[in-house]
């Protein structure tokens, strides 16, 4: 084989993290998108039909914003062009939101995106020995193919089977945060408490992580059948309290020097307060999505951001517990959710508390945009990848 040919081949190193990618552009799609929506839904209908429905917005959060976040995290380093091609469908599916003629594009390159992912991310939790481990997959599939049937509001309309389904999304997206932030949020903990004081921490609590998988698995199964509603509020109730006992047993108050370990269990904390909302809103057979707000809004506003920032940080060599940001953004992400949630009961002013709730949002993710273009900037060059021993699945996890 000549030198020519040798050299044209790519560098094998020649990847990019698509957390690099991802995040930033997730930030700044999360920042706009709600104001646009309020927009759509209150004001300017015919500029943004495609978000002037309590279900496109709902899809735009879930599947637009936290799908991306979820690729990011997950899938590491990728060759260059295949990273291009999924921020490129990614980018080109958030148009079908506006009014154009080629919405089709649009749908077919949303559609693409949430399978390109599924294909990359689910096969990679198979492996796993461990069936709190494997439920990843399932998991991350559904949701990537409920990215996909949502599409068809755009042609259906608004029809009643779209709320329910957007219902079912995010609390299909409430077990994968419960899970996902516990594995996160516990080793950071355990580490912190055994250098700083040396304490053993309560780890991940696999008991209390597998009955959290059970119940939160079993509860949106129920949830769409009135006499199984009592059931599913009693299994809602439950997993919230065993969320916030997890939490307690992570011992917050011990963490009072790591910003960055209080907003992630503050993140946590809006799992359970939602779960319990969840709970009473499904006890009464209500049909009121106001709760679901605790969920998109302080739980994965709060953990998402900060997730990002501690990736970026960490990345860069640097110290997240140093993070000026991280405290503003749990009091803005706060600050919104409770907006959101008061905002029916204000009478004639609500629509200024529902305006209020998205100021707060949309700031948050500007910071956390700005932020990470800061930490970004920073990171070290990258270097050829070393050679390490194969890892499982579960080193990967736990």
């Amino acid at each position: 084989m000549s030198k020519d040919k040798v050299k044209s081949r790519p560098a094998p190193g020649h990847r990019l993290p698509a957390w690099q990618w991802f995040f930033p552009l997730a930030a700044i799609h999360a920042a706009l998108m709600v104001p646009l929506s309020l927009l759509a839904l209150y004001h300017q209908g015919d500029l943004l039909p495609q978000l002037a429905s309590s279900s496109a917005h709902a899809r735009e959060l879930v599947f637009g914003f936290a799908l991306p976040v979820i690729a990011g995290y997950l899938l590491g380093p990728l060759p260059r062009r295949q990273l291009a091609g999924l921020v490129a469908l990614w980018a080109v599916g958030r148009l079908g939101v506006l009014a154009w003629p080629l919405v089709h594009v649009a749908t077919l390159a949303d559609g693409l995106f949430a399978l390109w992912v599924a294909w990359l991310v689910v096969p990679r939790f198979l492996a796993a020995k461990k069936w709190r481990n494997r439920i990843l997959s399932p998991l991350l599939g559904l949701l990537c193919l409920l990215g996909v049937v949502s599409l068809a509001w755009r042609y259906l309309g608004d029809t009643a089977t779209m709320a329910p389904l957007m219902h079912q999304s995010v609390m299909w997206l409430v077990v994968l945060m419960t899970f996902m932030g516990g594995r996160i949020i516990a080793p950071a903990v355990n580490g912190y408490l055994i250098r700083r004081h040396g304490l053993a921490g309560a780890g991940v609590q696999p008991r209390i992580e597998a009955a959290l998988i059970l119940l939160l698995g079993i509860a949106p199964l129920l949830m769409p059948w009135p006499q199984l509603q009592p059931l599913a509020a009693m299994l809602a109730l439950v997993g919230g309290i065993l969320v916030l006992l997890r939490l307690y047993r992570w011992r917050p108050t011990q963490c009072r020097e790591r910003p960055d370990l209080l907003a992630l269990m503050a993140g946590y904390a809006w799992l359970g307060v939602g779960l319990l909302l969840m709970a009473r809103t499904w006890w009464l057979s209500a049909h009121d999505g106001a709760p679901l707000h605790a969920f998109t809004i302080g739980a994965l506003g709060t953990l998402a951001s900060t997730v990002m920032l501690r990736q970026a940080i960490l990345r860069a060599k640097a110290h997240p517990e140093r993070e000026w940001a991280l405290v503003p953004l749990v009091v803005l992400f706060a600050a919104a959710a409770i907006l959101r949630l008061w905002a029916l009961e204000t009478g004639s002013a609500w629509l200024s508390v529902l305006w209020g709730a998205a100021l707060a949002w949309s700031l948050a993710w500007l910071l956390v945009a700005s932020r990470l273009r800061y930490w970004i900037a920073r990171l070290p060059p990258p270097r050829p990848p070393a050679k390490r021993p194969v890892q499982s699945i579960e080193d990967t996890l736990n």
